[in-house]
């Protein structure tokens, strides 16, 4: 199955949908980089190093949240049924957003929906809670690629 759903993934349909998810994850990753600090900011602050960890780790996160929702997408066509592992990938980008967005937009959020607590700094631009982020994102991965290759079929095959 694992061999079904990476064939499909060549086809035209895919590397539409993954272009797509591709782009929007980068923006997403991007712009939750630009509310928590500037690069340059952040350049000047903890030094170029982490400025290039943060851009290749959200060109990752990004790569790894395509090929998830891509996998999920055929585990669908194939198997006609979603795997409960996709939402992972949305976890991440809420993470991400709840811990790298403006310290305001995060209180005022948690404050509409009753959660009021004081915000400390991030160490290192938030460099942590992307580390988290990309390990909710290899256990969704881990768990479709698992669901995929292992994942029981409710119809029997008829016996020749």
């Amino acid at each position: 199955m694992i061999k079904k759903a990476f064939e499909l993934q060549k086809t035209k349909k895919y590397i539409i949908q993954g272009s797509i998810f591709l782009t929007l994850f980068l923006v997403i990753y991007f712009l939750i980089d630009y509310l928590n600090m500037s690069y340059v900011e952040m350049s000047q602050t903890f030094g170029t190093y982490l400025v290039v960890i943060n851009i290749v780790l959200n060109i990752v996160m990004a790569l790894l949240s395509t090929l998830m929702m891509n996998l999920s997408t055929a585990m669908v066509e194939i198997k006609g049924r979603e795997s409960k592992a996709s939402s992972f990938g949305f976890l991440s980008i809420l993470f991400g957003i709840l811990t790298y967005g403006c310290t305001g937009c995060v209180i005022a959020f948690f404050s509409s929906i009753g959660i009021a607590f004081s915000v400390i700094a991030l160490p290192l631009a938030g460099f942590p809670y992307k580390i988290i982020s990309l390990a909710l994102i290899l256990i969704g991965l881990f768990f479709i690629l698992r669901e995929i290759k292992v994942g029981v079929c409710k119809i029997k095959p008829l016996k020749d």
